[in-house]
């Protein structure tokens, strides 16, 4: 039986084995939470995949038949449109259900001792759940339009986990927050849709004038849209290289400042939840 040690200072120096020792905590959170989104449910796991489909189809209708934008070397819109769509719906899930987590939980954070960081992770993993089961209406459409992904495929896991680490760091920074001040709860969905609209999820960002593109990409998700479409599209859909770098550095910078902050703030979330 392993045993728990509580020691000044042991905390801290321990605390990344900590988060290896729980494991099975972080499993068992995240099982619940996936038990709880589809078992509890009217329509279950139809819901992960009608919601991006309805989506799909409202945004290509807006910016591509009605503001006429195009698409990237003759890719279907809806395709376009849906490669992008996907990781944004999981970064928008993984924010709004990681700077919840641990209000949601606080019976379990006020009994006993474990590694705070264990629940706002849970919850963006759990937003991966839903990302994987959508990405099955990806599959099914590029099928339908016969478009076959090529070798730049197996980077996709790639993109996938800097989308995960684009929004744990946010997530812990404004869990932290929403902890101290539960206004937070009000302006996470604000920040949520004006992200929505400020990231290139029904259009390519190859409409973005040159000259602004760099400036583009301090929406960490800009290079992570990016990076999807030129897994799942092809040389269709290029990768702009600057701001791919640039998004990858703006992830970097969050998710040691949510480290950071979420550290920081940790001793005392017990008494504030």
């Amino acid at each position: 039986m392993q045993k728990l040690i509580i020691e000044a200072g042991r905390a801290e120096r321990h605390y990344w084995r900590d988060l290896w020792n729980y494991r099975e905590l972080f499993a068992v959170l995240v099982r619940r939470d996936i038990a709880v989104r589809y078992k509890q449910t009217v329509i279950g796991v139809a819901w992960a995949l009608i919601r991006p489909l309805l989506t799909m189809v409202v945004l290509t209708l807006v910016f591509s038949r009605i503001a006429g934008l195009p698409s990237d070397g003759g890719v279907p819109y809806p395709l376009l449109v849906l490669a992008g769509l996907l990781p944004w719906m999981f970064f928008a899930g993984a924010l709004t259900e990681a700077s919840n987590s641990l209000v949601a939980n606080a019976n379990l954070i006020g009994k006993v001792y474990f590694p705070r960081m264990i629940v706002p992770t849970a919850s963006v993993v759990v937003a991966l759940v839903d990302f994987l089961v959508s990405f099955l209406v990806l599959m099914a459409l590029m099928l339908w339009y016969q478009f076959a992904p090529g070798w730049r495929i197996v980077f996709l896991p790639v993109f996938v986990a800097l989308a995960f680490l684009a929004s744990l760091g946010p997530g812990l920074l404004i869990a932290t927050l929403n902890v101290k001040y539960r206004d937070f709860r009000y302006v996470i969905p604000f920040m949520v849709q004006f992200g929505l609209y400020i990231s290139p999820v029904g259009f390519s960002a190859n409409v973005i004038p040159e000259q602004w593109r760099l400036l583009y990409a301090l929406n960490p998700m800009v290079g992570v849209i990016d990076g999807f479409r030129w897994c799942l599209l092809g040389g269709a859909s290029p990768l702009y290289g600057p701001g791919l770098a640039v998004s990858v550095a703006l992830t970097a910078l969050f998710l040691w400042l949510g480290i950071r902050q979420f550290r920081k703030a940790e001793m005392s979330i017990a008494d504030l939840v």
